[in-house]
């Protein structure tokens, strides 16, 4: 049967994660529809339509799905799902927050955050923050899936557009409201589609330290910044710069760690980086243990050094 995929998306443009979602749903060998829930999301509709692999794009637009809150999206992809035979949806906060609503109303179990589609009933996905991989089968007549989307490389455009429908959009069940939002706004690439991150960790020691020593290299590079756990939970860095098992999970180029010791969580979020740069005092540290290159130094004297470097190659 079809598979049906949940396009991220801010109304205006795509998100990188649907087509690496889509690479995804591809592999598993059926026809791929792709909805767009909204509110004036047509350039997103469209957008999608354009990628290789998609035989047609639902267009689902109304006021209560304007921000995508999980009771009426679900509400709409549960009236959608007798016609297909899986349900994928990016794993980020938005397909985190809906699609186990989806799969409690269907009544069947969730595969999360897959990283290798084996089957069209059979999936990889980590377990233990990283350290195992498990194969998990499912005999649901409708498979409910999320895709960890740094595993899965983003699919191109296609030769032709695919056809976009309207979908018939359910009532909402108004137990929920958008209250309001406050987003971060940078001229830096988003952590999650960034092809060169920077990090930070404890050892930064304050939120100053990350912009006088840090953000400089990452400006100089074109570069994302990210920060650890441990650097957010003491107010170095914002929530949204955080990588790991309780965070962001990223597959840059290049992922360069500053004063990051390695704790597991953090790992599980940055270690399918292509090449990882570990900067640290401490020769011990465990991120020296899945770097590509290591250097053993003061961070405080690496980063200006560093970034003097890049700014005589810049020049």
């Amino acid at each position: 049967m079809t598979t049906l995929l949940v396009a991220e998306h801010d109304n205006k443009s795509l998100k990188d994660a649907t087509a690496k979602a889509l690479t995804a749903a591809t592999a598993l060998g059926a026809p791929v529809h792709v909805l767009v829930a909204g509110k004036g999301c047509r350039p997103a509709a469209d957008a999608a339509a354009k990628l290789a692999g998609v035989e047609k794009v639902l267009i689902a637009e109304s006021d209560a799905l304007e921000h995508m809150l999980a009771e009426p999206a679900a509400a709409l992809i549960v009236a959608l799902a007798p016609a297909y035979g899986a349900i994928m949806a990016p794993a980020t906060t938005t397909g985190k927050n809906c699609m186990p609503r989806v799969a409690a109303l269907l009544d069947v179990m969730q595969v999360s955050e897959i990283i290798k589609v084996i089957a069209p009933d059979t999936f990889e996905r980590p377990i233990y923050a990283g350290n195992a991989i498990q194969t998990v089968k499912s005999k649901d007549k409708i498979k409910v899936i999320t895709v960890r989307t740094a595993s899965f490389a983003p699919a191109a455009e296609g030769s032709t557009a695919a056809p976009v429908e309207a979908a018939t959009v359910p009532a909402d069940p108004a137990t929920s409201s958008f209250v309001g939002e406050e987003l971060s706004k940078s001229e830096r690439p988003e952590l999650t589609s960034a092809k060169i991150i920077v990090s930070g960790g404890r050892a930064m020691q304050s939120r100053e330290n990350f912009a006088k020593y840090l953000e400089p290299v990452a400006d100089k590079l074109g570069a994302a910044v990210g920060a650890s756990r441990a650097a957010v939970d003491a107010g170095y860095a914002p929530n949204d710069w955080q990588v790991g098992q309780t965070g962001k999970v990223v597959a840059p180029e290049l992922y360069v760690a500053v004063g990051i010791s390695g704790a597991i969580q953090h790992l599980a979020g940055m270690k399918d980086s292509k090449v990882i740069v570990a900067i640290n005092k401490d020769e011990d540290a465990p991120i020296f243990q899945v770097a590509d290159y290591g250097l053993v130094a003061d961070l405080y004297k690496a980063l200006p050094e560093l970034a003097d470097e890049l700014a005589k190659i810049k020049g």
